[in-house]
């Protein structure tokens, strides 16, 4: 038995053939802005936090991160700069596997602490999963890791 790896969409079959072009030219384009869009997102939410780096101090120590100053400081350098760099495509994988982590940490916080369940936690989940993407993929050639040759 022989693998045979194939480009992106070339092995499909489609329903409507015609779209094989469009989709392989927008494949790249189409992920890089979803990159874009979670990156700006999770700077725009970490940009309150970054104002006050450790205003979250008591917030996380609740959840149990102890000191809360530290943990607090971590996640507003993780939500604004890691967001920067999601965004950007530097170190792709690494700010992403922090976002993640941190909206898993959400998705507990809202699932059991508060017991909202999966209502509260859905969109955690949501961003959680993208943030995964991310980590497994990385920043493709539209980013800077593309740029430098090098990615983790």
């Amino acid at each position: 038995m022989s693998l045979t790896l194939t480009t992106e969409n070339s092995g499909r079959r489609l329903f409507i053939p015609a779209l094989r072009g469009l989709y392989s030219n927008f494949h790249d384009s189409a992920e890089t802005i979803l990159r874009l869009v979670a990156g700006g997102a999770l700077v725009i939410h970490g940009l309150g936090k970054i104002s006050d780096p450790f205003g979250a101090a008591e917030m996380v120590e609740g959840l149990g991160f102890y000191p809360g100053a530290f943990w607090s400081l971590l996640l507003s350098c993780t939500e604004f700069f890691g967001g920067i760099l999601i965004a950007i495509g530097l170190f792709t994988r690494p700010a992403a596997f922090a976002a993640m982590f941190v909206l898993l940490v959400t998705v507990w916080f809202h699932w059991v602490t508060m017991s909202q369940g999966y209502q509260g936690a859905e969109k955690s989940i949501i961003w959680a999963a993208i943030f995964l993407f991310f980590v497994i993929r990385g920043g493709n050639r539209h980013s800077v890791d593309a740029r430098l040759g090098r990615e983790f």
